[in-house]
């Protein structure tokens, strides 16, 4: 059964930075797809940025620049991490991991409908 859960969010003023992380248990797959979405109430969930295997990756537009993604793999466990810099108050939001399997053509990997498993979230708020 594959497992997510997140941490490391938290209460930052704009410009700072978090680092988000997610453990991944049971993901045992020879590829991977895995991304960090996040949600408000005005926006509803947004695609943030995804890897794929061999570290392809892409981002939302309005973090180019400021996040990135990356993974560690061993045989035991994965980590997902997203590095937040230059926070603004927009990005006030719950963040969730998820991971995908199979993984969905690659046109469709920002979307939340091709992930299969889900963390629980971890709050980010960003204040002026």
């Amino acid at each position: 059964q594959v497992q997510l859960v997140e941490s490391g969010g938290g209460s930052v003023q704009s410009g700072g930075s978090l680092r988000l992380s997610c453990e991944v248990s049971g993901y045992t797959y020879s590829t991977y797809c895995m991304g960090w979405f996040r949600q408000t109430p005005e926006k509803g969930r947004e695609g943030v940025a995804i890897i794929y295997s061999g570290d392809r990756t892409s981002y939302v537009d309005s973090v180019k620049g400021r996040f990135t993604i990356s993974i560690s793999r061993d045989n035991t466990k994965n980590t997902l991490y997203l590095q937040m810099n230059n926070l603004k108050p927009e990005d006030t939001a719950m963040y969730y991991c998820a991971a995908a399997a199979p993984c969905r053509a690659w046109r469709y990997a920002l979307r939340a409908e091709s992930y299969d498993y889900w963390g629980q979230g971890t709050q980010v708020t960003v204040s002026s």
